[in-house]
């Protein structure tokens, strides 16, 4: 029998088919193995196919063996995850867009992996100033201490001081790659990159020997957004891939926080326009922040002996919503988002940790119910 993860792998050579897509497929039957074997017909029934995706659908479908393709993909790349696999990270699962296949290098710690480790990215400009270098590297140090994960993008500036100043600290940091995973980019971070593997990950969702691309960062953005319960700006101008990691925060339900600057200092006009738009604020007292994150719900296993009904009070509300769109029987994803009136990305997020409480199972096709 040919393994779910040889589908997901399978549908992302297929051109059109993206990372939304693949989520709308899975979402509507249930599998992708059953996506496979499905006629154009049922296909067609899955929003944002269209005549032409359908088309490449059928020609490039019939070219392809999933099985074969996924034994030849482990031989070249020998340690990846897809969505069907256990230790594939589960916050990276509840965004609308997780990658098909993650690949990774490293040392793995299956605490990141489940939610139980809290981790957060550290973003920002590749030109920081003295400034933004300081509380970088203040920050980075005070989180890896307090045993959260520090997540960034190996790039100059800001996310190459937050990688190493969280491993300074003894803590382990995740760099998350827009070339393959045995690629360095820049290369003078070559050092840095070796220091990783030891100390941490680095992840990509692009095959091994893949170049860098233009195109590939801001893509690979979502992905440090999908993985930490947290976002942290440090220094970042308008026109910065810095912000494109914000939105994608805030589209998947997480915390975006930004170091203030002064009005006239260019490094800080994007973190000011965050501020502006409801971020929330860096400030001197680092204790403060890392109760606020520490206040972030946290998804790391409850007792079982412990029953819902008595922790139902302590409830965030957006956690209270989702639970009380949800019934005793299986209801499927898309319709809990509509009874909610939330975004896709809040309602993922808050079933992962209601999943994680106790209160909520999944079930096949994307389906959720109270225990």
């Amino acid at each position: 029998m040919v393994e779910e993860g040889a589908y997901w792998l399978a549908w992302a050579q297929i051109s059109g088919i993206g990372p939304v897509l693949l989520r709308r497929l899975q979402q509507h039957f249930g599998t992708l193995a059953t996506a496979w074997n499905a006629t154009k017909v049922q296909l067609g029934e899955v929003e944002g196919l269209g005549f032409q995706t359908l088309e490449k659908v059928v020609q490039q479908r019939s070219r392809l063996h999933p099985e074969q393709l996924f034994t030849k993909h482990q031989q070249e790349n020998s340690h990846f995850w897809t969505p069907a696999d256990a230790d594939y990270p589960r916050l990276l699962l509840e965004t609308p867009s997780p990658p098909p296949i993650l690949y990774y290098r490293g040392e793995v710690e299956l605490q990141e992996n489940l939610g139980q480790k809290p981790m957060v990215g550290i973003v920002g400009t590749r030109q920081p100033s003295e400034y933004g270098i300081r509380w970088t590297r203040q920050i980075s140090t005070a989180l890896a201490k307090n045993g959260f994960t520090v997540v960034s993008g190996m790039a100059e500036g800001i996310d190459t001081e937050s990688h190493i100043a969280a491993m300074k600290a003894g803590g382990r940091t995740i760099a998350v790659l827009g070339t393959g995973v045995d690629v360095i980019y820049p290369h003078k971070n070559r050092d840095l990159y070796k220091q990783i593997l030891t100390a941490g990950l680095v992840v990509s969702e692009y095959p091994t020997k893949t170049p860098p691309d233009r195109t590939h960062f801001p893509r690979r953005n979502r992905i440090i957004a999908g993985l930490s319960r947290a976002i942290l700006v440090m220094e970042a101008p308008l026109k910065s891939g810095a912000l494109i990691t914000a939105t994608y925060a805030n589209e998947f339900g997480r915390d975006v926080y930004a170091l203030p600057g002064r009005l006239d200092d260019y490094p800080s006009q994007g973190c000011l326009k965050l501020l502006s738009q409801g971020a929330s604020f860096i400030l001197k007292e680092l204790d403060e922040l890392l109760t606020m994150l520490g206040a972030i719900p946290q998804i790391d296993a409850i007792e079982a002996s412990t029953a819902p009904e008595q922790l139902m009070p302590t409830l965030l509300p957006e956690l209270q919503t989702v639970m009380d769109a949800i019934a005793s029987e299986a209801l499927p994803f898309d319709f809990i988002v509509q009874q909610t009136g939330m975004a896709a990305g809040s309602v993922s997020s808050a079933l992962l940790q209601l999943e994680l409480m106790g209160f909520v199972s999944q079930l096949p096709g994307m389906r959720y119910q109270k225990n």
